[in-house]
């Protein structure tokens, strides 16, 4: 398992509008497809390329990259959250197949920071994955991990190529989580935040991404 923080200036120009509580909602999607676009790309820089020879227009023989698996992406979308970050990953991947989860999980208030949560998975249609596929599992938020590892415990079972993490904040113990289960999944998050506190949320973070994104 690779974990990639993209913690460049830009992404993280992007997610300081994200915290902020004075963010409105259009500006708080528009940021999030903003940051998926990005994700996007670096996923891209991370796949694997054949180098092959193009003659161009005056006749000149030239060495190239084809980056191959840009055609066998699919992205998974864990409703409804991820929505306005498929968005801008699609605007990476534009033939990518797409896939939905729709996924809720029980929030309640306790004592102490919760170390998993009930997750109910309402609806789930994804296209047929073959073993040359690359699957990103779009969720802007992973906080205790209980959502995504109830994702991947389904998408593991259709054996893709590759099953890539595309988030924007995750939590040091989420991730930690993750890994204990699933070595061989790749994470892609711009910021690791090191708490959850006792409703399941993760601090700093930046609220609700579905409330804030859509009400």
């Amino acid at each position: 398992m690779a974990i990639f923080l993209l913690d460049k200036p830009l992404f993280l120009h992007i997610l300081t509008q994200l915290r902020n509580k004075d963010t409105d909602q259009i500006m708080f999607r528009k940021g999030m497809v903003r940051l998926g676009r990005l994700i996007g790309y670096e996923i891209s820089n991370n796949l694997d390329l054949d180098i092959i020879q193009v003659t161009t227009p005056l006749g000149a023989n030239v060495k190239g990259v084809v980056i191959k698996d840009l055609g066998n992406i699919m992205i998974i979308n864990v409703l409804r959250a991820a929505t306005p970050l498929v968005e801008g990953l699609l605007k990476a991947f534009p033939a990518a197949k797409q896939g939905v989860i729709a996924a809720s999980r029980r929030e309640s208030e306790s004592t102490s920071p919760p170390k998993e949560m009930e997750v109910d998975i309402t609806y789930l249609k994804i296209p047929k994955i073959s073993k040359e596929d690359i699957v990103i599992i779009a969720d802007p938020m992973i906080a205790t991990a209980s959502t995504m590892l109830k994702v991947l415990n389904r998408v593991t079972e259709l054996s893709p190529k590759r099953i890539i993490i595309a988030s924007i904040i995750s939590s040091e113990y989420g991730i930690n989580r993750i890994m204990k289960k699933f070595s061989f999944i790749d994470i892609f998050t711009v910021s690791i935040d090191p708490e959850i506190n006792n409703s399941g949320y993760i601090i700093p973070g930046l609220g609700d991404a579905g409330d804030r994104s859509f009400g």
